[in-house]
């Protein structure tokens, strides 16, 4: 499946080294204000080549709107936007079109389709995800018409975990890193992965604020349930956490509950959701992303017809995804609070009388 939400769904399109990629974003809510500044703002956030922690490609990035908006104004049609690869080379590629990579989705899709695009991995390529983040940011905007704000960043590298969780110093940091007090032993484990031809991992903390109390759709469509899938569903992420998480395993059910008083929540252990459903407090989400597997080592695989060769990978890479995974893990948040936004609508009499009486 290529399309994401349920109302307001996400459905991607292209390949790493295609002419293009992009997206269709359906059931935007007709009149919502579309800032072409913003959406490309945030792309630039995403993009590659910023700084020596990430890939050399250099990609600009630009995205065009090629429907669904009139006079700046959302109509209430598909909104489709595109984003032209610029920087490919394809030819680093070509002493894997006949082997898999290991680490990467080469052997899965090829069993599964029967031929892949070899060429940085086509579709399986986390360059997909800029189209995410384009649609993600206009679900932003419409999350904003109603107090609902996202921010992430980088809380541990390789190993290395921070205790600050301070977003506005993430938005200055070349790795989006929340604590300065560990920002440059962080820097140092990806450089130093990186000169090694090596690459590490990291873990992306995403939250939401004014997040309304009711988002979520029992049974089957909870809320965390959903969160989980979307940051799943991004390129290398292999675990997510909801509020305390794999550490609320090794909490009492007193320390685990979160009191209540006359002025709301006492603490934070469910990360704003009880039962699938948002209690109005701030959703807190944990991504773990591995290390991406492009690395310039030599390794065993085989090859399409079962021979067992090396693998000796050229191109361009990111010695550690979690970067650049962040402003996807917003997007993902975006997409699926927004998608809930308007689920949520029709699940009182009191509301549809308010729109239709």
């Amino acid at each position: 499946m290529n399309t994401f939400g349920k109302k307001l769904t996400l459905t991607t399109f292209g390949e790493s080294h295609g002419k293009a990629l992009g997206c269709v974003l359906d059931g935007v809510p007709a009149g919502l204000a579309i800032d072409e500044a913003y959406i490309q703002s945030e792309l630039d956030r995403r993009k590659p080549g910023k700084s020596e922690l990430e890939t050399g490609r250099k990609e600009a990035d630009r995205v065009e709107i090629l429907s669904g908006v009139f006079e700046g104004l959302s109509t209430g049609t598909p909104i489709a936007m595109v984003i032209f690869n610029t920087n490919q080379k394809s030819k680093d590629y070509d002493n894997v079109k006949d082997l898999f990579r290991p680490g990467h989705a080469d052997f899965t899709y090829y069993h599964k389709y029967g031929l892949r695009d070899y060429r940085g991995g086509g579709r399986s390529s986390a360059r997909e995800t800029a189209a995410r983040v384009a649609g993600g940011a206009i679900a932003k905007l419409i999350l904003a018409e109603i107090g609902v704000a996202i921010q992430s960043g980088v809380c541990e590298v390789d190993g290395i975990s921070g205790e600050i969780q301070d977003f506005e110093y993430a938005k200055g940091s070349k790795l989006y890193a929340l604590d300065p007090n560990v920002e440059k032993a962080q820097e140092s484990a990806i450089l130093t992965a990186k000169n090694n031809h090596n690459s590490v991992g990291g873990v992306v903390l995403t939250t939401a604020t004014g997040v309304p109390i009711g988002l979520g759709e029992p049974i089957y469509y909870k809320l965390d349930a959903t969160l989980a899938e979307a940051m799943m569903g991004i390129n290398a992420a292999k675990a997510v956490e909801i509020g305390d998480g794999v550490a609320s395993t090794h909490l009492k059910g007193n320390e685990s509950n979160d009191e209540l008083n006359n002025q709301g929540f006492v603490s934070n252990h469910a990360g704003g959701i009880l039962g699938g459903i948002s209690n109005g407090d701030t959703v807190i989400v944990k991504t773990h992303f591995k290390p991406t597997p492009s690395i310039f080592q030599e390794q065993d695989t085989i090859t399409t017809d079962n021979q067992e060769v090396k693998c000796n990978l050229k191109g361009r890479h990111d010695p550690c995804v979690a970067i650049r995974g962040s402003i996807v893990c917003e997007a993902m948040m975006a997409l699926t609070l927004a998608d809930m936004v308007l689920l949520n609508m029709g699940k009182k009499m009191e509301h549809l009388k308010s729109i239709y009486s």
